[in-house]
């Protein structure tokens, strides 16, 4: 082993493990596993920024961008607004959400088609009294195994159709529906055990469980402080609440001269100035505030006047990934100033934070509990990032235009039969939605996942570096000498299970970008077609069904649902075992070695 081939592996498993470890965001990890490769001299100079090029990552940002303007254009809203009236059995419930966010992230990002039937499963579930958590893990596993049918439904099918013209004879790679005989197998598979078994599986023990609000946490905790003009100065607790401080509300924590004082008794002494947090539901909070004088800390003043207009109230939202407000207080983004919300509460796995607001850092999947205008709020929370969930009778967009629908189309049977390559002909559709004036140029740079790209473009020399070290190749001769043990479809198996296995712990494109190459070259060494080698990867990199950390699909529901990191392998490990049983033969049926 030379010393090149030790320092890539080097860099490779302390990549692995800083994206496994979540402390730092992985385009973070991505570039600096990039300068680790260049200073190190194993990728040439002039190759440092060829990844941002790579058609594959030029693809990804054109889907992007054209299923948002679908997104946008309300035809979607309008089919997925009949769910929340079908009266059905539980089980074909969850199987109609699921086959229906797989139709869709199939040809459409699918953490956009995820986004889009949110908010209506979780009035699905407050209609039919059902727990919100039976319903968003299976939304979240239907959009994963939707994005296996077509090139366009996940990154990683976009990777691996890219990087295969390497190893073909005729630089071609997999084409629009190359995939969907294998994926749509899976999907069809996937969804039945989802629908019939699958959800029967997830824990119930915690999360949201009452019905009666668009969605609903039991309790959130919230920070006051208690204004010189207040009545409840000088007061005990218990005066406080005859005073009309709400009889569902808790007096978690006084925190008074830089000291805090948890549970305080009721006969403890309020001061002007303390501060308080309270806990209570979404209703008795606001009613408390109004009745009270209390004054929402870190947010700016809402009068009692203001408080009782017809357009001020509070409205929920989840914190989508990706979202500017990640790693922020709401002090840093200012959110009162700038955006005109009061923070209300946090509230984190489906369990109120217990911490002072202006303290908290905001984490992708949180729930916030926010005050202010009514109509300007849904604006302001797509700025931040943020999916609003409730205090709204569900509204989506009348179709304004076909025109996108028509355009996808095209751009899709354009690549199909060869007339130009999948980049140019999404790149063309982009292109052609903004000149139509079907979405801004603004929302098309907002619609692009750039974490995901800056992620891709720095770690496509990093696959390089396996090649041109010979990590790759010495890694393939360790697996290719199992050959005299294992058959191929046993070896094919293998890269499979790996491949899921990295993609439960990291980033799905990454996956794909670092075992994409590697089995490619497994095949050439057992000397058998490289196209279901890059099939399994492609199929392996987008399951990621036993965390919530694998994909984006899997954090949005996590707060919503109340789920816990352990509560998502219940339902994932069975899917996954059954994925491997329908994956392998339907490839070798397809894809013959």
């Amino acid at each position: 082993m030379t010393w090149e081939q030790i320092f890539v592996f080097a860099v490779l498993a302390a990549t692995l493990t800083l994206f496994i470890w979540g402390r730092w965001r992985y385009d973070v990890v991505a570039l600096s596993a990039l300068v680790a490769v260049l200073l190190a001299g194993i990728v040439p100079a002039k190759d440092a920024f060829t990844g941002f090029g790579h058609p594959a990552v030029i693809t990804v940002a054109a889907v992007l961008v054209i299923s948002r303007t679908i997104q946008n254009s309300g035809l979607i809203g309008r089919l997925v607004r009949h769910l929340t009236e079908v009266e059905i059995s539980p089980s074909l419930q969850v199987g109609l959400i699921a086959a229906l966010v797989s139709v869709l992230s199939a040809f459409m990002n699918n953490v956009g088609a995820l986004a889009l039937l949110l908010p209506v499963v979780i009035q699905v579930a407050n209609k039919t009294g059902r727990n919100p958590r039976e319903l968003l893990m299976p939304l979240s596993f239907g959009s994963l195994l939707g994005g296996l049918v077509t090139l366009v439904g996940t990154p990683p099918n976009i990777i691996v159709a890219t990087i295969r013209a390497n190893y073909n004879a005729d630089h071609r790679g997999f084409g629009m529906f190359d995939f969907t005989p294998v994926g749509a197998s899976i999907a069809g598979a996937g969804v039945l055990f989802i629908a019939l078994i699958g959800w029967r599986l997830i824990p119930k023990h915690e999360g949201p469980s009452r019905s009666g609000h668009l969605f609903e946490i039991e309790d959130y905790i919230t920070e006051v402080r208690i204004p010189p003009d207040t009545t409840l100065a000088g007061k005990t607790i218990r005066e406080a609440y005859e005073a009309g401080v709400g009889n569902d509300i808790v007096f978690v924590s006084l925190h008074r001269a830089g000291r805090e004082r948890m549970a305080p008794p009721f006969d403890a002494l309020l001061h002007s100035g303390d501060h308080l947090l309270i806990e209570g539901d979404a209703k008795s909070i606001e009613e408390t505030v109004k009745t009270t004088g209390l004054t929402l800390v870190g947010s700016r003043a809402l009068d009692a006047e203001v408080l009782k207009s017809g357009t001020i109230g509070m409205m929920e939202a989840v914190i989508m990934p990706g979202a500017r407000l990640i790693g922020r207080t709401a002090r840093q983004v200012r959110l009162a100033a700038l955006y005109h919300m009061n923070l209300i509460a946090i509230a984190r796995q489906g369990t109120p934070v217990r911490r002072r607001l202006d303290q908290v850092r905001f984490r992708a999947g949180d729930v916030l509990l926010l005050q202010g205008d009514t109509e300007a709020m849904p604006g302001g929370l797509s700025d931040l990032g943020c999916l609003p969930l409730a205090h709204r009778e569900l509204t989506l967009a009348q179709a304004k235009s076909y025109l996108p629908i028509v355009i996808f189309a095209a751009a899709i049977l354009a690549s199909s039969v060869g007339l130009v390559s999948a980049p140019i002909a999404f790149v063309a559709a982009v292109a052609l939605m903004l000149l139509t004036g079907q979405i801004t140029t603004r929302s098309a740079y907002d619609a692009v996942d750039w974490p995901v790209i800056v992620l891709l473009g720095a770690m496509v020399p990093v696959g390089q570096a396996l090649n041109l070290s010979g990590a790759s190749a010495l890694i393939a001769d360790t697996i290719a000498a199992q050959g005299d043990y294992l058959p191929p479809w046993a070896l094919l198996t293998v890269v499979l299970v790996v491949t899921m296995m990295l993609s439960d712990a990291m980033n799905n494109a990454a996956t794909a970008v670092l075992m994409a190459p590697l089995a490619a070259e497994l095949a050439n060494r057992i000397n058998v077609s490289t196209d279901p080698f890059l099939m399994a990867v492609a199929i392996g990199a987008s399951c990621a069904f036993l965390t919530p950390i694998g994909h984006q699909s899997n954090v949005l529901v996590m707060g919503p649902g109340g789920y816990r990191f352990r509560d998502y392998w219940p339902m994932g490990l069975p899917l996954e075992i059954l994925i491997c049983l329908v994956a392998v033969p339907m490839i070798l049926w397809i894809w013959p070695l």
